[in-house]
């Protein structure tokens, strides 16, 4: 009876010992996992990170921001906008340039003569942009003086919208709209109408532009 007692005593200690022993292997084992699992996220993380670095977001202009309001600035960078999402590298199915989208004679009458260069000089764009609009407020500013101020379509007129106007379709295409009260409209290749731009662009403050008949753009030597 002694014996029996003491073999079953020494088999139950052998059984504790070989579960302890398997559950701090099983425990170990499972550590391991783990910190073989943080140790590939922290691969996968920092790979993430050396892509976004070899690979940067491409933005390298800056985005139209409300904040501008209703200045010169906010006026020409929402116009920007609008034409190209205020890329000054991109060209148009139909051949227009740059940020403004600026066709190939219009940049001839304000003294710019190779498309290719124009393209890639932003600061070349922003003078076209400015010489052109002070052009064209000067061959307007008789249609400006009468105008402003009245409804035509359901539209306001301001001297902002039909600056835009100007820009989409042509000072004389803006002339016969306002003149025929908006009987003679017009529209891009795109469809997008004179109506939609003097509304789209009303309310700017302009006074910055001055009109000029022979605005011209000034190049560097």
């Amino acid at each position: 009876m002694r014996k029996n007692i003491g073999s079953f005593l020494a088999l139950s200690l052998t059984i504790c010992v070989l579960v302890f022993s398997s559950f701090k292997t099983n425990k170990a084992i499972t550590e391991d996992v783990y910190s073989q699992n943080d140790v590939a996220l922290n691969e996968v993380e920092t790979s993430n990170e050396e892509v976004l670095n070899v690979f940067p977001a491409h933005n390298p202009h800056k985005p139209f921001s409300p904040t501008l309001g209703k200045s010169y600035i906010g006026f020409k960078e929402a116009l920007g906008f609008k034409e190209s999402r205020g890329d000054y590298s991109t060209v148009n199915t139909f051949g227009y340039l740059g940020k403004y989208q600026f066709g190939k004679e219009t940049l001839k009458l304000i003294g710019i003569y190779n498309p290719v260069l124009f393209l890639n000089t932003p600061e070349l764009q922003e003078k076209a942009f400015l010489a052109n609009a002070e052009r064209n407020k000067w061959i307007l500013r008789k249609d400006i003086n009468r105008f402003v101020g009245k409804v035509i379509n359901g539209i306001e007129i301001t001297e902002s919208g039909i600056l835009a106007a100007a820009h989409l379709a042509g000072p004389g295409n803006v002339k016969k709209f306002l003149r025929s009260y908006g009987a003679n409209g017009f529209s891009d290749a795109y469809g997008t109408s004179i109506s939609y731009y003097m509304k789209k662009f009303s309310g700017y403050d302009t006074s910055f532009i001055k009109p000029n008949r022979k605005a011209k753009v000034k190049m560097k030597a």
